[in-house]
């Protein structure tokens, strides 16, 4: 039997105990030993929740439970500097988004991995949900031949919506120069799901046009009320490719793939049906999502839940759940084999820059040409 993952929590956030801990606690042959935390009572709140011993030295943590990952979370904008420092003491990791705020920051935390010869992978989950695996299995596939236009549109923020833009172009595809817009605009008094109040407040506005070295483009539109605003209920993310086209149409969470190939005598187009396949007929947990082509040579596209247990129960995970395990299951597989994550700090840092630069573009008022100088940075 393969020997089990060591892995301490870094942080004391609330996604540390309510959903790293419980999903670390799931997986197999990952051992989750211990947690640090900046101050005694937080650190004690969490490791007694979870069950392991706390910290506040994270050298003593090393060296009395031996964890061979750190996943790094904590507040918002400390995600820098607690990555660079778990870094630094040698543990391989799995780092919030953003990699860092400042690309600066990004590139230490890079070097210091590399000096250290330890790995490191991003929490970016929104591009391994199932929906969205399924689509990159189509796309994979060769049927819809090459995509030339992604769009993200209000399905995420900032870098994580960049990178679902950019998961339908294929992340090797290089950007080369950024057009962007914010406007900042009033709105009138709604509910705040995550304020819990009623008053009227502002929205910011983003939208970028992302130009790729090949001629490819990739357009973002997001806005800072889009995860609670009854107002702005829109999601939707889209690919135009040479053979076809596919659009995510979704009101809140409640979403409609509508994939299209052309149908025999092109006149029409073909569209791909979409099964959720469960444990059984009335639930249980998500086996895999099957894409129903109506193409005679490649009839069904398949993309496996990979934390299914033939012998035993599946932890019923909704997609956000089986998204971040994807993101630690890169990182304990690179870890155990000795290869690099799936996603990885370059892509990490490469979706931060592009939300810089289109903040960046908008502020100037003219397009920003890539690489950014990481020294000369706009906040």
């Amino acid at each position: 039997m393969e020997q089990s993952t060591r892995v301490a929590i870094i942080g004391t956030s609330h996604r540390s105990f309510a959903f790293y801990g419980r999903l670390l606690q799931q997986l197999p042959n990952v051992e989750l030993v211990a947690v640090w935390g900046r101050s005694n009572d937080s650190a004690r709140r969490v490791g007694e929740g979870l069950g392991v011993p706390w910290y506040t030295d994270l050298e003593r943590l090393k060296r009395e439970t031996s964890p061979q990952i750190g996943v790094v979370s904590v507040a918002y904008h400390a995600n820098g500097e607690a990555g660079l420092m778990a870094v630094e003491n040698g543990l391989h990791v799995l780092l919030e988004t953003p990699i860092a705020h400042k690309l600066s920051e990004a590139d230490a935390i890079i070097a210091a991995a590399r000096e250290r010869n330890v790995k490191i992978e991003i929490a970016e989950q929104f591009h391994r949900r199932p929906l969205e695996q399924i689509k990159l299995a189509l796309l994979a596939s060769g049927l819809f031949g090459r995509v030339h236009t992604s769009f993200n549109d209000f399905a995420g923020h900032g870098y994580h919506g960049i990178s679902v833009m950019r998961s339908y172009l294929g992340f090797a595809a290089k950007p080369v120069r950024v057009m962007g817009t914010v406007r900042d605009y009033p709105l009138g008094a709604y509910f705040s799901r995550l304020a819990v109040n009623y008053e009227p407040r502002n929205e910011t506005q983003e939208h970028g046009i992302v130009e790729f070295e090949d001629g490819r483009v990739g357009i973002f539109h997001w806005t800072s009320v889009g995860y609670d605003s009854p107002i702005r209920w829109w999601r939707s993310s889209r690919f135009l490719a040479e053979k076809g086209m596919g659009i995510t149409v979704g009101v809140g969470l409640e979403v409609q793939e509508r994939l299209a190939l052309l149908a025999p005598g092109s006149e029409a187009p073909r569209f791909i049906t979409l099964e959720r396949r469960f444990e059984r007929v009335d639930g249980g947990a998500l086996e895999a999502m099957i894409a129903h082509t109506g193409d005679p040579e490649q009839p069904m596209i398949r993309w496996v839940n990979p934390f299914l247990l033939p012998d035993q129960r599946t932890p019923q995970w909704h997609d956000d759940e089986i998204g971040v395990a994807g993101c630690i299951m890169s990182l304990v597989n690179a870890v155990r084999h000795n290869t690099e994550p799936t996603y990885g700090a370059l892509q990490g840092r490469l979706d931060q820059e592009l939300t810089i630069a289109l903040r960046q573009s908008s502020a100037q008022g003219q397009p920003v040409t890539l690489p950014l100088d990481p020294t000369q940075q706009f906040l």
